[in-house]
């Protein structure tokens, strides 16, 4: 598995999976603008993948692309509304982007569906202060 570009269209070496595992081991070892850009090559042939667009979205935060970020947790709560993750980096990316409003929503319905998530809780109620300073 190399990480060397096809010389035909600039695509990465390899398929798909081997995409997303390059770019998760990139995101774990503290390059998400790198996994970014690998896992947007693996959105793209599969733009329907859970897996592959929380990835990505990850990589996105990581790599402070937080409008892009927003669109990956967004098409993720949108398709599985259910996904606790989803939320919260939904909810990050808007609060990232000033959206303390939205971002709070977001962050609610993550801690709603699991109270045990710490870092829920804690991003739950960064927002909150922000939103209670900025009123007052």
């Amino acid at each position: 598995m190399s990480d060397s570009l096809d010389p035909v269209g600039g695509r990465p070496a390899g398929e798909v999976y081997d995409w997303y595992v390059r770019g998760l081991r990139l995101l774990d070892d503290g390059h998400a603008a790198a996994a970014a850009e690998l896992l947007a090559h693996a959105v793209a042939a599969d733009p329907d993948s859970a897996s592959i667009r929380e990835a990505v979205g990850r990589a996105r935060l990581g790599a402070r692309r937080y409008d892009e970020a927003r669109a990956d947790f967004a098409w993720l709560v949108e398709a599985y509304p259910d996904d606790d993750f989803a939320h919260f980096g939904l909810g990050l990316a808007l609060s990232r982007l000033g959206q303390h409003a939205a971002a709070g929503e977001q962050l609610a319905l993550a801690c709603a569906l699991r109270p045990d998530r710490e870092d829920y809780a804690r991003e739950l109620h960064h927002v909150r202060a922000t939103l209670r300073a900025r009123s007052s």
